[in-house]
């Protein structure tokens, strides 16, 4: 900087810094003092930030990750462990009495009602959502737990019983059943009969397809459709269909049928975790 060419501006009487362009003199302003004052209380408390907190981010002190430990002796990860065991203590107190109640006194407690609402949507969100959607929504393949369409039931021991053996799992205790492939027994003529006598959409076909039903179809799914939870057999008249149920993919499914797997999951889950989550999908709305 020239300082031979600083002088005093006599409007704000502030010293310039020597720099003129196009007429115009830069001032040499001082900073304001509160700006100052606030700036050198900032580097103060910064010092005693280093002593009192972890220092310095790229160096582990302690065998802690993410900062030597500073005289409180605080890190990130003893406040997580802070946190949990706080957690965990919250849990214990309803966690014994969870344990020890059986589902139609957990139903009946509102606060331990409460407690398994919330760790059956956490497990759901965890093991289930994937499948069934974060809302229990489903999609073609995997069933709406919303509704009240239940192919092995859908009471509390119901659904306890689904979760903790499966569907056509490996476990020997599994729910199973299977549609057979239609398409290597009947003629497409006869399928297309049957389907149509389903959706109703052909009169013609009607009554053709009414007696190839009650021959090939009524022992499982009943003479009025109804379908059997006792086979896992689908109600073929609410209109809920789970491969879809237009006539060209009912007629897919009766020639060959898709089996969906849902595995077990006693292995997998607490007995615990189990029964929140049972009381949790029965709370979707679809429950019986």
């Amino acid at each position: 900087m020239k300082t031979e060419n600083r002088q005093v501006d006599e409007i704000t009487g502030t010293e310039t810094t020597g720099h003129e362009w196009d007429g115009i003199t830069e001032l040499d302003t001082p900073m304001p003092r509160w700006w100052l004052i606030v700036f050198y209380v900032t580097i103060i408390w910064s010092i005693g930030y280093w002593f009192y907190y972890p220092t310095w981010p790229t160096f582990s002190g302690e065998g802690e990750r993410g900062g030597t430990v500073g005289s409180a002796e605080w890190t990130q990860y003893k406040q997580l462990e802070d946190q949990q065991a706080e957690i965990m203590a919250v849990r214990a107190q309803y966690q014994q009495q969870f344990e020890s109640a059986s589902f139609s006194d957990v139903q009946s407690d509102e606060t331990l009602y409460a407690y398994a609402i919330a760790g059956g949507k956490s497990a759901f969100g965890d093991n289930c959502a994937t499948c069934h959607g974060t809302g229990g929504a489903g999609a073609p393949g995997y069933p709406n737990l919303n509704d009240d369409d239940w192919l092995w039931g859908g009471s509390v021991d119901d659904i306890y019983q689904t979760l903790r053996y499966g569907i056509r799992s490996n476990h020997p205790e599994t729910r199973f059943a299977e549609m057979p492939a239609f398409g290597e027994m009947l003629s497409t003529d006869e399928v297309s009969s049957i389907a149509a006598y389903l959706v109703e959409e052909d009169a013609s076909n009607v009554s053709v397809g009414a007696t190839l039903y009650e021959e090939n179809c009524a022992v499982c799914h009943g003479d009025t459709g109804m379908g059997g939870q006792d086979f896992g057999a689908p109600n073929l008249r609410d209109a809920i269909w789970f491969y879809g149920g237009s006539k060209a993919e009912i007629e897919l499914q009766i020639k060959k049928p898709k089996h969906g797997v849902m595995p077990a999951w006693e292995d997998r889950l607490s007995e615990s975790t189990l029964r929140q989550l049972t009381i949790y999908v029965h709370s979707l709305g679809g429950g019986q």
